[in-house]
């Protein structure tokens, strides 16, 4: 067995879920609303007295042991989502480089001849506590963890000074520069 799939999902007070169609519809109490499909193979059950969802699988075949897991993985998410909500901060390092807010856009000076402009997907807020920091925040993981990502490609960190937009916590292999022999 799954030890992550056979460990049931905790639902705390105030979340509505709702299995239908072969989708787990989780509602939050600041009114998020989550939905996600599952694979016709898992079974879902919410235990109304236990306030928990369990994930079972069919029998031990190869894909249906890797969709435990992921399914269980995947609910989890979905209710810390609509409780506590997901974050990613992102540094940026380098002179001059910075971001700022134009209405609900966040626009990137990092380097380029043009500011480039991005735009948040549904649900997702940026926030930007000083010129270079920014902070993503949202109920769904996936679009969270993406549209953090796509800052981050903008202008990747590089190992030679460690200019560009990074994660908080990442660590940036630092690379020596050419030196130059004295050639005599």
């Amino acid at each position: 067995m799954s030890r992550i799939g056979r460990q049931p999902v905790a639902v705390p007070a105030g979340v509505k879920v709702r299995i239908a169609d072969g989708k787990v519809f989780v509602e939050g109490p600041k009114g998020a609303k989550l939905e996600q499909a599952v694979h016709r193979n898992m079974r879902i059950e919410f235990d109304e007295n236990a306030k928990a969802i369990n994930v079972i699988r069919p029998d031990d075949g190869r894909e249906n042991r890797s969709l435990h897991g992921l399914t269980r993985s995947l609910i989890a998410n979905m209710v810390q989502g609509v409780t506590k909500g997901y974050e990613r901060r992102l540094k940026i390092e380098g002179i001059g480089y910075q971001a700022r807010m134009e209405k609900k856009a966040i626009v990137l000076t990092v380097g380029y001849a043009n500011a480039v402009k991005l735009d948040p997907p549904e649900n997702i807020t940026v926030e930007l506590p000083d010129a270079t920091t920014i902070l993503v925040k949202g109920w769904d993981k996936q679009k969270v963890g993406q549209f953090a990502a796509e800052i981050r490609h903008v202008r990747p960190p590089e190992p030679y000074k460690g200019k560009g937009i990074r994660y908080e916590d990442e660590k940036v292999r630092r690379k020596e520069g050419k030196s130059f022999a004295s050639g005599g």
